[in-house]
């Protein structure tokens, strides 16, 4: 799914940054500075259980793309209580992940 998402978004003029799990992406983030960069993320695409670290980082303008295999009501309005800005069960086509994309 990684490789999937990853291939489709450069395809869609994205640059990509990858990352194999949870504390790998907090890292990332803790480090990432978008003064410092000159850079912005477009959007994060994230699991349930870092958002909050993400929110701490970015409160507000970074796009929160939630992916997750669990597609019950009470996991989908966790997501939206804790910010995530979308939802997407997987599985989910490419075509899908463009076009939410594109949303923001």
């Amino acid at each position: 799914m990684l490789k999937m998402l990853e291939f489709r978004l450069k395809k869609d003029g994205h640059e990509i940054i990858v990352t194999h799990d949870g504390r790998e992406a907090v890292a990332n983030w803790t480090n990432f500075s978008p003064t410092r960069n000159n850079r912005h993320y477009d959007a994060l695409f994230i699991s349930l259980e870092v958002i909050g670290a993400v929110k701490k980082k970015y409160p507000a303008g970074t796009p929160v793309i939630i992916l997750s295999g669990m597609g019950q009501e009470n996991v989908v309005l966790e997501a939206f209580q804790l910010g995530a800005d979308d939802y997407i069960t997987k599985p989910f086509s490419p075509n899908e992940l463009s076009v939410r994309v594109r949303r923001f």
